[in-house]
């Protein structure tokens, strides 16, 4: 299957979270996996970390990976993210986390794929699940994980437009920006519930769950979420 990374000749997330990063450079006080970020479950679904050797699968700029690393004892937090200005920010904001927090510029599939056997857990809020062809990210995240390591990740329950996921694995080509502001694409996979159970069998994974929370907001782009768990298959 031929590999398509959005960010190879551009960097698409050049511009997001850049406005947040001046006024805000403190590590989150809660973690949340809810598209609105204010409220619902938190990362007690990740299960005891204290010890492990967790990923954080589009990580942004770490604000995740930060909360997690300052207050649930892991021994490490991988935050992992093809695009150079989010890595830039996430060394900005929460460079001085390390070693526990270590920031990895890295396509999240080429990452994974050279970590065989590594993780204990991984997850991904709205990351690069989300961007990344799943019928390769989902492989690799196992492969990656120890056996009876958990994958865990929040995505839209629906497209922010309001219309329904898609019932086959089939990507949306979604607005971007250039660095330079210029209009473009990316690609962005809405799935229903059946399609990321199958997805995550065929994959290597077992005990999937997927429990959906209802946008808690009305108005424009508010939209309700999946969160998927996993477990990879003891060998």
């Amino acid at each position: 299957m031929k590999r398509v990374t959005t960010t190879t000749t551009t960097d698409l997330w050049h511009h997001f979270g850049r406005t947040r990063a001046t006024i805000d450079r403190t590590v989150p006080a809660a973690f949340y996996w809810a598209w609105s970020q204010a409220s619902g479950p938190g990362p007690d679904v990740l299960g005891d970390l204290t010890g492990l050797c967790v990923g954080d699968l589009g990580a942004g700029a770490a604000r995740h990976a930060a909360h997690l690393a300052t207050r649930h004892q892991p021994a490490r937090v991988d935050a992992v993210d093809a695009s150079p200005a989010q890595n830039t920010m996430a060394t900005d904001l929460f460079g001085h986390l390390a070693p526990r927090l270590r920031i990895v510029p890295s396509d999240v599939v080429d990452h994974l794929r050279s970590m065989p056997g590594t993780y204990d857990v991984l997850y991904s809020v709205f990351g690069a699940i989300d961007f990344t062809e799943p019928r390769e990210l989902l492989p690799a995240a196992a492969a990656a994980l120890r056996p009876g390591g958990r994958l865990v990740f929040s995505t839209l329950a629906h497209y922010l437009s309001g219309a329904p996921a898609q019932p086959d694995v089939v990507h949306a080509d979604i607005p971007a920006k250039t660095p330079t502001g210029e209009t473009t694409t990316m690609r962005r996979w809405v799935l229903q519930e059946h399609v990321w159970t199958k997805l995550l069998d065929e994959a290597g994974f077992t005990d999937i769950d997927v429990d959906v929370l209802s946008a808690t907001t009305d108005g424009p782009r508010t939209a309700g979420t999946q969160l998927v768990t996993a477990v990879r298959q003891a060998t």
